[in-house]
């Protein structure tokens, strides 16, 4: 599956979206972003059933702001509603395979519950 170009406008509807989102935030400047492109758009077709999408942080600085974006590129993986990983830096195709493989292992219904616990525990102080 190609990747998809976010913006302001589609990113909360996107990586709110059941299952598992990848976002890489990059510039067309950016040489380690040149370097993970064909990394990540080769993973894109790979793994058909995860959604693979990119931000322009030169197009779309108030995405950028608004998500703390400081260096890049920088990926984060959604899974459910929930923001499992994010870390700057262009990795190799193997850390993405195992990345994705982790994201893919995690147990959804334990994270869930344990940020419901975490919201709780902050209601009740």
């Amino acid at each position: 599956m190609p990747t998809r170009d976010l913006t302001m406008t589609d990113f909360e509807e996107t990586v709110l979206a059941p299952g598992i989102t990848l976002v890489d935030f990059w510039a067309a400047w950016c040489g380690p972003c040149r370097m993970f492109a064909p990394v990540y758009d080769a993973a894109s077709e790979v793994h058909g059933d995860i959604t693979f999408a990119k931000v322009d942080t030169e197009a779309n600085r108030d995405l950028a702001g608004a998500m703390q974006i400081t260096s890049i590129p920088t990926l984060m993986v959604f899974r459910d509603d929930v923001l499992v990983f994010s870390q700057a830096g262009a990795l190799p195709a193997p850390a993405l395979e195992s990345l994705i493989e982790q994201v893919r292992a995690l147990d959804m219904a334990e994270i869930h519950a344990q940020i419901a616990q975490q919201g709780d525990d902050s209601a009740a102080d």
